[in-house]
């Protein structure tokens, strides 16, 4: 085991505002006629799955022009416009110091697991702060327009990358493997264990993470954004269920609440793992 604690964060409306959302509103689409009038027949109706939905329906309004063609290029320079919740730019350089100062022998690696689109995502400001992002991905057409989804990140394919997390599968090195997650790893081999990881999401989509970081004990946050008050109530469920450990406001500011809850959980988490180190080498 790696004396490491892993930091895995959801994005939309959990580090920012929902990005789908906001790149639909800058290319001159109504985001909640889109979200409602376009994806949830296909939700209501015909069984989809959210995410391929919106995928597909992404698909089809590149495809009809009335926006444009949405290529990736499109896509790339929202993710480099993006607006990050209070806090967040400053945050990995924030918990890196004071894991540092508390224990040194530690270390605290971030990872993004993401229903979003992988382009948006890793022309965003903190992009660099990853070890790794996992999220919803496309192909391009001769033209550089969106074709085909390539990788869908839904409900418990989520919990995949926890895993790959887990065994030390990322990088690129992991890529063009996809049956490497299921091989055999002995506990005494896991790179980082469930119970060293911290898991922070918001949405309905996290619900399989929280509840395997949950009972396998490392420590799930749920958070919601005060500016969406009607996604509280939902944030509250999770509460309700015992999907997380804590709820707060995704604001990340030195002295917002979550930041030293966030704090106080990977200083915990540390503290175990050097009293392990010490029993083990004892």
């Amino acid at each position: 085991m790696a004396d490491v604690v892993a930091l895995v964060f959801d994005f939309d409306d959990t580090l920012a505002s929902d990005s789908t959302s906001g790149f639909l509103e800058e290319i001159g689409v109504d985001p909640a006629a889109f979200w409602k009038d376009e994806v949830g027949p296909l939700l209501e109706h015909e069984d989809w799955d959210p995410v391929p939905a919106y995928l597909h329906r992404m698909i089809e309004l590149s495809r009809s022009g009335r926006h444009g063609a949405i290529t990736r290029e499109r896509l790339e320079r929202w993710g480099e416009r993006l607006s990050l919740h209070e806090g967040v730019d400053t945050l990995f350089e924030r918990l890196r110091a004071r894991l540092h100062k508390a224990h040194p022998q530690v270390q605290i690696e971030f990872y993004l697991i993401s229903s979003g689109i992988g382009d948006v995502l890793r022309r965003t400001p903190i992009a660099g702060q990853f070890t790794d992002i996992w999220a919803s991905e496309f192909t391009y057409d001769a033209s550089g327009a969106i074709d085909f989804p390539r990788r869908i990140v839904s409900f418990t394919d989520k919990t995949r990358y926890l895993f790959h997390i887990q065994k030390g599968i990322f990088g690129p090195e992991s890529r063009n493997k996809p049956f490497e997650v299921n091989r055999k790893v002995d506990a005494d081999k896991l790179r980082v264990p469930f119970e060293q990881m911290i898991f922070v999401g918001d949405g309905y989509t996290d619900i399989p993470c929280f509840s395997l970081i949950r009972r396998s004990g490392g420590v799930a946050f749920g958070v919601w954004d005060p500016r969406h008050r009607e996604k509280r109530s939902r944030a509250w469920g999770f509460i309700e269920d015992g999907r997380v450990s804590n709820l707060n406001h995704a604001r990340f500011g030195e002295e917002a609440e979550l930041y030293q809850l966030l704090e106080a959980a990977v200083e915990s988490l540390a503290s175990k793992i050097v009293l392990r180190t010490r029993m083990y080498r004892g």
